[in-house]
């Protein structure tokens, strides 16, 4: 028999304790290389009714079969890609698209439906799984569904659950999974020895410039032609990319290169030393696939070229070099390619990363699910001054790593009440905008107000309005200045200046001599500019805003309107 690893043993444990109380779909998220094989078998073995196992692709049904059978139990399989249709087993391990076909009367007495890379699953009414899910209720409604993936995150419509068991609300959207409740980070798998180190290695010697690149698709990812194009241009760089690939190779056993189009991968075919070289695409033939990844996995090949169809469902534990040729349009993405290197194997000690892209991401960095607002933005911790939930945000940071501005607008710091299972969400906000009929705090791109259903003015709508008016002026600030001045009665005053490209500026006063004039300063400035907006300073003296000046972040436009001769700062819009 075999034996879980503590961590696997907790997957199991918690997924008992889940649906022992509550039967919504959960997820357990585990990195590539966590053996989920073994978390799929126990929980098989152990259920009391019919087991259906679900995959995409028939190398996993084959994977997690051979991994149950292997340790002397019984399973059948019903995928057309593996020429079997078993029916009559307690535990079967099936592809999606053959269940999907199947008759009626196969989905009968089935209590448990496990769905390996489950981030695969779509809300879809069409969608296969959605299908096959409606036609197993009809015999048993309160089926447990549990789905398992490395990657819990869709390009296309974001986190695949709701909550998580840390306490973390990922989207207050509808989504099929309602809760995450085992997860595993990547850094804790390896510093605990079961991965193998990544030694990550970011544009060696010759790269590619993919920083022209922009998504245009509906489904987050780049258009194939758009980077068919670029490495056109670039079709100078490939010769010495692979011959970079190949110098570092020399001493490795097993390299996987993934690159961006069929044309992209024959090219680099080419390249590659004869013999020992194989590449494999959506369009290789089944049988033909199947000789080229056993020749790979008996070490009869060395360079195994692929254009995305070895992101999931591929084990070769020798694998000790992943060379990427191909932009990858989010950190789940990078972390499924990295993880074909990073399983166990017997004289392995470590698997070197390259990436030839140029647009790099960081192994260990989490999914952030709000676009990237700068360049220069890095993933950082922020704590929620309600609930004290440290939240995963973009922001800036300095030299040695201390946070100088965060971008998040929402804790996601959530409970879930133990007797009613409701999740109930801390609903803190770092970045607000009020409705002007009833003053409540709403995301800063919302259309309505959450309290009263009116409508909000959004930026784009507030430029537009000014830029059509002959009474307002806008200007985008280059630089923002802080300065003490004196007014004619002797009162000290702080003077704001926006200055834009051309030197032309706006200016605006405030008085802080009293505690009054202090708070009008708060509502007025640093409520809006504060680039740390949980952070609250003691502002009674024009002194102590200068000593701040370096806290607050200024403007992207500020819109000001004619008052008498002058121009008065009306509006100030922000990133």
């Amino acid at each position: 028999m075999y034996a879980l690893r503590p961590y696997q043993k907790e997957a199991v444990d918690q997924t008992l304790k889940h649906f022992r109380k509550d039967r919504n779909p959960a997820v357990i998220v585990l990195p590539t290389g966590a053996g989920k094989s073994l978390v799929i078998a126990e929980l098989a073995k152990i259920a009391r009714g019919r087991v259906l196992v679900l995959a995409h692709v028939k190398e996993l049904v084959e994977q997690n079969h051979s991994k149950f059978v292997s340790y002397d139990l019984s399973a059948g399989i019903f995928s057309a890609g593996l020429n079997r249709k078993d029916k009559e087993e307690k535990v079967i391990f099936g592809s999606i698209q053959s269940v999907a076909r199947a008759e009626d009367n196969f989905f009968e007495g089935f209590s448990l439906l496990i769905i390996d890379e489950c981030h695969r699953v779509s809300d879809d009414e069409d969608a296969q799984y959605v299908q096959v899910i409606e036609k197993l209720k009809r015999y048993e409604p309160n089926i447990c569904i549990l789905g398992l993936t490395a990657t819990p995150y869709r390009l296309d419509s974001g986190w695949i659950y709701q909550f998580n068991h840390r306490g973390l609300m990922r989207t207050e959207d509808p989504r099929f999974f309602k809760k995450c409740i085992f997860d595993l980070s990547l850094r804790k798998m390896i510093d605990d020895g079961f991965l193998t180190p990544p030694i990550q290695i970011d544009a060696p010697v010759a790269h590619y410039d993919f920083s022209s690149l922009k998504i245009k698709s509906n489904n987050g990812k780049y258009l194939i032609s758009d980077i068919e194009q670029v490495l056109k241009d670039q079709k100078r760089v490939t010769p010495g990319i692979v011959n970079s690939i190949v110098q570092m190779s020399k001493k490795r056993k097993g390299v996987i290169i993934f690159t961006a189009s069929v044309r992209h991968a024959e090219e680099i075919l080419t390249y590659l030393p004869k013999g020992i070289s194989q590449i494999i695409t959506g369009e290789t033939p089944n049988e033909e696939r199947d000789l080229i990844i056993k020749n790979f996995k008996n070490q009869n090949l060395k360079f195994l070229v692929n254009v995305s169809v070895l992101t999931t469902g591929f084990d070769a534990p020798h694998v000790d070099l992943i060379a990427i040729l191909r932009p990858t349009e989010s950190v789940s993405l990078y972390q499924q390619i990295v993880g074909r290197g990073l399983r166990l194997s017997e004289g392995k000690t470590d698997c070197l990363i390259l990436d030839y892209t140029g647009v790099a991401h960081n192994i260990f960095s989490p999914q952030i699910a709000d676009d990237k607002p700068t360049e220069d933005s890095v993933p950082v911790e922020v704590s929620c001054p309600m609930c004290e939930h440290v939240n995963d945000f973009w922001g800036l940071t300095t030299e040695d790593g201390q946070v100088v501005e965060h971008f998040g607008r929402k804790c996601r710091g959530a409970i879930q009440d133990p007797d009613s299972l409701e999740i109930i969400p801390c609903g803190f906000r770092y970045r607000f905008k009020n409705c002007e009929n009833c003053n409540a705090e709403n995301d800063i791109a919302a259309k309505v107000c959450s309290s009263c259903d009116s409508l909000l003015v959004d930026n784009d709508t507030k430029l537009r309005e000014a830029m059509g008016s002959k009474d307002a002026h806008i200007l985008r600030p280059d630089t923002m200045t802080f300065e003490k001045r004196i007014d004619k009665s002797g009162k000290e005053r702080l003077e704001v200046r926006y200055y834009d490209l051309d030197a032309q500026y706006l200016s605006e006063i405030f008085y802080i001599n009293d505690q009054i004039e202090a708070k009008a300063f708060y509502y007025n400035f640093v409520r809006m500019h504060n680039r740390i907006p949980e952070l609250s300073y003691e502002i009674d003296t024009v002194d102590k805003v200068l000593g701040l000046k370096k806290k607050f972040r200024m403007p992207l436009f500020v819109i000001a309107r004619k008052h008498n001769e002058f121009w008065k700062i009306r509006e100030k819009i922000f990133r």
